[in-house]
């Protein structure tokens, strides 16, 4: 069993920290709110900060919201950095920008460790029922080394590159979900405006070409105007800022990517940056004045 490091533990890194507990490993925890009470209630260990972390585990795990949270739990005052001696592997999870990932790994490295960006998809839903994707960047040796313990939190985990290709994994798989949201929403948007059950089209569609996982989970979400979020308006902002600033250096356009940032910016406009993404739909629904069924 290995000794590992969590470093973050919210609504993503709580049930993630959780399934490696449940797997016989020993979990040295931080997170800058107190350490959840069920997982030091099952045998984690709960730390001071990242330092301490570190210098007990020897995989460190991050999942934090954006990248300066990653630099400041790495290289802040208590941060993991200080804690690593060489061997060591740390595993950054969490969704930020390749070109700052790779700079982290550099840094590192220098310091005789192994650096893997893993950002994961499937939300607080695959979180919980350990069924995430898993995007890896990095060193086949450390991937070969860690990959048990990703098997514990995911399903489809994949050696894509080197260090920063696990994030750049991570962004395209965030315009793909982002434009099928906007897809969703406009089609049962039309459907209703039309004058059929919302309902009962998604089902339809369900059965055929246009089916996906996004019409089967966020479609009900937007059928049953359940908005509670499994993952923020606010994240996926963050992450199709990573996409329009990378395609910005790229020299490239992603139009349609930029239209589904202004319908989430509408959105937070409106006090829905903590909506669930699905409630993307509500920026439709405010240039139709029309709902895809009424609010509860």
């Amino acid at each position: 069993m290995a000794k590992v490091g969590f470093v973050g533990l919210g609504i993503m890194g709580a049930p993630m920290a959780g399934h490696l507990i449940d797997a016989g490993h020993t979990l040295y925890l931080y997170d800058i709110k107190p350490v959840p009470a069920d997982l030091t209630g099952k045998g984690g260990i709960a730390c001071a900060n990242g330092t301490e972390v570190a210098s007990n585990a020897d995989i460190i795990i991050i999942m934090v919201p954006d990248t300066p949270h990653v630099g400041a739990a790495l290289f802040g005052e208590g941060g993991i950095a200080a804690g690593l001696s060489a061997g060591k592997i740390v595993v950054d999870m969490s969704s930020i920008a390749p070109v700052e990932t790779k700079e982290y790994a550099k840094k590192v490295n220098a310091l005789g460790c192994d650096y893997l960006d893993a950002p994961v998809s499937g939300g607080e839903v695959g979180a919980k029922a350990a069924s995430l994707t898993i995007m890896v960047g990095g060193p086949d040796k450390a991937f070969e080394t860690v990959k048990p313990l990703f098997e514990k939190m995911g399903k489809n985990i994949t050696l894509v590159g080197g260090n920063g290709d696990g994030q750049t994994t991570k962004v395209a798989n965030q315009i793909i979900v982002a434009l099928t949201i906007q897809a969703v929403g406009e089609a049962l948007l039309f459907a209703s405006k039309a004058g059929a059950d919302p309902a009962k089209v998604r089902q339809a569609l369900m059965g055929g070409f246009a089916n996906s996982r996004i019409l089967e989970v966020h479609g009900e979400r937007m059928v049953k105007r359940t908005f509670d979020p499994g993952f923020r308006i606010e994240l996926h902002q963050k992450d199709l800022n990573l996409a329009l600033n990378g395609a910005r250096q790229l020299q490239m356009a992603l139009p349609a990517t930029a239209v589904a940032q202004q319908l989430f910016s509408a959105c937070a406009a409106n006090g829905g940056a903590a909506w669930d993404h699905s409630a993307l739909v509500k920026a439709l629904e405010m240039m139709a004045n029309h709902t895809v069924m009424p609010d509860a």
